[in-house]
């Protein structure tokens, strides 16, 4: 009998098909080690290592994306995992039409997750690795300074762009900057294949809630974008995160995909019952990763487990761990799989 790699199994179960066990991931920020490449490589490299874990989704600060375009942060000043914003490039919305295309390699916040992909390669030869990017629109949310969430996270920007001036009074503008941001996202997406990467992981964050974009707002501002990063990511595997409550992950059936992440737990969202045609990824509340709930990680793994045993699958927390999580819940997550084979 053949021995299944960790490729093996990535592969298959993101293209659809039932491997000799489901995978298992999770991933939290290290927020003191995400400051440049070595750093970042060398925390992702243990972590992986300490909990074997079955693939990689590189975990980069949040902000990286929207540095790229000028934005300035302080990285000693963090609400959860959101460095303070000290600058916004766009300070008002007629502003938008001064971006421009970025070359990559030419982009030192660009240039440094690059690196750090390769680190990681390096140190993780046989193990699959995604890289986090986020949509044009998040992006340009950041650039601006305005939630990327129906919740507030943006840290230090009292006075952002409004949505108003954004998406009704400035409309070209704004369009002007999704495409000048989606095209530079494609290249570096492109970069990354050179890096190591095996595809994205590809965040919508919370802009698929109705609250922020209602159906026709989201197809206008964010499925064009979308497309162009994911048509320039077709080389690998790429799973699509939508965030929080309400995240419509059937409203992504017709993207170009092979996994989809969302949060089964939080309101207004399906569970694991979900008509969704990718690879389905998460199964349990990362909150109770926080709480260190160790028997219910257990039961809403174990319960995930047998509610997709006949369907390619990967077991992960719905969203980032928290923080504060400890050892023990994470390695309770990373035996979950094993306890349900030996059953």
């Amino acid at each position: 009998m053949s021995k299944w790699s960790k490729q093996d199994r990535f592969n298959a179960i993101l293209s659809g098909e039932r491997a000799d066990r489901p995978i298992v991931s999770g991933w939290r920020h290290f927020i003191d080690k995400e400051q440049n490449a070595e750093d970042l490589a060398e925390t992702t490299i243990t972590f992986t290592k300490k909990y074997d874990w079955d693939w990689v989704k590189i975990n980069p600060r949040a902000t990286y994306l929207a540095e790229a375009w000028g934005n300035v942060y302080d990285f000693q000043d963090y609400q959860t995992v959101f460095p303070r914003q000290k600058t916004t490039v766009i300070s008002t919305a007629d502003n938008l039409w001064n971006l421009e295309v970025i070359n990559p390699v030419h982009s030192a916040p660009l240039l440094e997750q690059l690196e750090g992909v390769r680190k990681i390669r390096q140190g993780l030869p046989d193990t699959p690795l995604i890289q986090t990017v986020f949509s044009p629109l998040t992006v340009l949310l950041f650039i601006v300074g305005r939630s990327a969430y129906v919740t507030k996270t943006v840290f230090g920007i009292e006075n952002p762009v409004t949505l108003e001036s954004l998406f009704k009074e400035h409309r070209a503008a704004t369009h002007h900057a999704l495409h000048v941001i989606s095209l530079t996202m494609a290249d570096y997406v492109k970069e990354l294949k050179q890096a190591g990467s095996d595809g994205l992981f590809y965040a919508v964050t919370g802009t698929a809630h109705p609250g922020l974009f209602n159906e026709e707002m989201f197809n206008e501002f964010s499925r064009p974008y979308d497309s162009i990063v994911l048509e320039a990511a077709h080389y690998g595997k790429n799973v699509l995160h939508t965030c929080g409550a309400y995240a419509q992950p059937e409203r992504f059936n017709d993207y170009p995909i092979d996994g989809i992440s969302w949060d089964t737990k939080a309101d207004g969202n399906t569970d694991l019952d979900a008509a969704l045609k990718a690879t389905k990824v998460g199964g349990v509340d990362h909150a109770l990763f926080a709480a260190n709930d160790i028997p219910q990680i257990q039961k809403q793994a174990e319960e995930a487990l047998n509610f997709m045993k006949d369907q390619p699958f990967i077991l992960a927390p719905n969203c980032a761990i928290p923080l504060n999580v400890t050892d023990e819940a994470l390695q309770q997550l990373k035996k979950s799989v094993f306890e349900k084979e030996t059953k």
